[in-house]
């Protein structure tokens, strides 16, 4: 087991069970009574770090603590362009270099600010139609594929270089309050080749990636039961699972992963950012990224790597722990989480399911967890829209993204960029851009005194 001095203060944070912090957020050590400190049930530790997002799982031991690490060391590997000794087989073209690169200290990506370039964050693309092979899976944009790529190697052209610029506008509270608004506007330029004008855009900002084995861990029948695509019980929610092509199975499964879950497992997600993010073709996609086009490397290389480094990589994201809750007994965020659940949040953002089995991952499997989602896809209305179809999913439909670790977010990655475009700067924003389905619930948060709305977000600064 090789241990880098990342490695060696992660594994410190893990072994103990209690981290002091400031009075204003206090943790509880593990033997506490209240079951909703325990995020990620055994999983969960108590760290209010900058790497609380990096823990290995506290109930891995052995020989199954040292696959995890071997998995970081894959996370962490920048590659560099074939032919080359280690860590061969970057691009040619490519979003960037590494899968911490996107997901710095496994947390939370962000935009680029006005004119500059994308760091982690990428963008999905299609054309109208059907996919040739697999129903339902949006049609890639002909030369340029399902992902634009925006970085190249030396000599080779990207794809295009995409430029986002900020639209402004603002809300206005009932009681007078008033908060500035933000989205994106994209504006594809230097394609390599000209740019269809029916092209579909969406923007993905790389989320956190802990807790993600516990999510797949959720059984199919779990999600069927918290399924309601037909509102049937005339609550105006109408949650669905986005049925998905699974590529070892040759069947539909549900989706789980991306902000639209479009991929059913960690090992094809996995699998997936290797070749679209980093151009690395793998045993799952073995394929040059630019394949069919000018770009394309024309060597006798692929696979570019091993189907045991795509294993560790998907079973480290497996077995990353989850933070514990903070200031759980605490009157105002006691508050807080009684008004989140009135206003209706909770229908989407459920709070606690048991998992079930999860194939030789027995840590995350039979775990009482808190994620505050529903794994489903919801209508968001047209603001959030990408107008951009895949699977079940409409341009309007997003997965429900769990809230745990949100709090922790600013400490971590030294931002609060939420939503699939990071367009809100904070709690409150992501609050005010919900619509379609949330509605209800957001026009609910609005007519809250401010009094109110601030134990709202302390209940959600608490996750």
């Amino acid at each position: 087991m090789r241990l880098s001095i990342k490695h060696t203060l992660i594994l410190a944070v893990s072994a103990v069970a209690f981290t002091a912090c400031s009075e204003d957020d206090p943790l509880t050590p593990i033997g506490s009574m209240d079951d909703r400190y325990y995020a990620g049930g055994e999983t969960t530790v108590f760290s209010n770090t900058t790497q609380g997002f990096a823990v290995p799982a506290p109930n891995l031991t052995g020989e199954r603590l040292s696959k995890h690490l071997d998995g970081d060391l894959a996370f962490e590997q920048a590659f560099v362009s074939a032919p080359a000794t280690v860590n061969s087989g970057l691009g040619p073209v490519y979003n960037n270099i590494s899968c911490a690169a996107c997901h710095p200290s496994d947390g939370r990506g962000m935009p680029p600010f006005d004119g500059q370039a994308m760091e982690s964050m990428l963008l999905r693309i299609s054309v109208p139609g059907s996919h040739p092979t697999i129903a339902g899976a949006p049609k890639d944009v002909p030369g340029f594929g399902g992902q634009l790529a925006d970085k190249a190697l030396f000599g080779v052209q990207p794809e295009a270089k995409p430029v986002l610029t900020w639209m402004h506008s603002s809300f206005t509270f009932p009681d007078g309050e008033v908060v500035s608004l933000r989205k994106p506007h994209i504006e594809i330029t230097d394609s390599y080749s000209p740019w269809p004008s029916d092209a579909m855009v969406s923007p993905r900002v790389a989320p956190p990636v802990f807790g993600r084995g516990l999510l797949e861990a959720i059984s199919e029948t779990t999600l069927q039961e918290l399924a309601d695509p037909t509102d049937a019980d005339g609550d105006g929610i109408s949650g669905k699972i986005n049925m998905v092509w699974d590529i070892a199975s040759s069947s539909y499964l549900p989706g789980r992963f991306g902000w639209k879950a479009e991929q059913p497992t960690l090992l094809q997600q996995t699998a997936t950012a290797y070749v679209q993010d980093m151009g690395v073709s793998n045993p799952v996609h073995p394929y040059d990224n630019a394949e069919g086009q000018p770009q394309e490397d024309n060597l006798s290389d692929d696979p570019e790597i091993s189907m045991q480094i795509v294993e560790d990589a998907a079973f480290y994201v497996q077995t990353l722990s989850v933070p514990a809750r903070r200031n759980v007994e605490d009157e105002d965020v006691e508050r807080g989480s009684q008004l989140f659940s009135q206003i209706g949040c909770g229908a989407c953002h459920v709070s606690s399911v048991v998992t079930g089995s999860l194939a030789d991952v027995p840590e995350v499997s039979q775990q009482r967890i808190y994620p505050y989602t529903d794994m489903l896809l919801h209508d968001m209305g047209d603001e959030l829209s990408d107008n951009r179809p895949s699977f079940d999913a409409t341009g309007n439909e997003w997965r429900t993204p769990p809230l745990w670790g949100i709090g922790l977010t600013r400490l971590v990655n030294g931002h609060e960029y939420l939503l699939h475009d990071g367009r809100a700067r904070d709690l409150q924003e992501a609050i005010l851009w919900h619509g379609g389905e949330a509605e209800q619930s957001r026009d609910a948060y609005a007519s809250l005194d401010k009094a109110e709305r601030e134990k709202v977000l302390r209940f959600l600064r608490s996750l």
